[in-house]
């Protein structure tokens, strides 16, 4: 009798420019490499990556809601992108989240998750 893993899963938003979309390809194969799947909803995903902008007000406020959103549906978050390089704001605002990291930081991403998944 053999029993089976489930795989895990993870719930991933991408907001911003091309910049940001090379940054959460980068992530999201390296998930894969480890095998997770990229679920369709948060509250199912064993983790959500929320991949930030922080270039104008409005793209600050709309990732601060993405952050929540994913806050209130899952529960384990990790943040990364240019509105994690923008000091404090992420935590300031939404304590809860696990980790945050600045743009181009694929490496530092999968650290965290590593570290939220032992």
């Amino acid at each position: 009798m053999t029993i089976q893993q489930k795989v895990p899963t993870v719930g991933f938003v991408s907001l911003g420019c091309p910049k940001a979309s090379s940054d959460a390809e980068r992530i999201l194969t390296k998930l894969r490499a480890e095998g997770y799947e990229i679920s369709p909803s948060y509250d199912n995903s064993d983790l959500v990556i929320v991949n930030t902008c922080g270039f104008i007000d409005a793209a600050v406020e709309e990732s601060l809601d993405a952050i929540g959103e994913a806050l209130n549906e899952n529960g384990k978050v990790i943040v990364t992108g240019c509105l994690g390089a923008k000091g404090d704001i992420v935590q300031t605002t939404h304590p809860a989240v696990l980790a945050v990291t600045g743009p181009h930081a694929a490496d530092e991403v999968m650290g965290c998750r590593r570290r939220a998944s032992a």
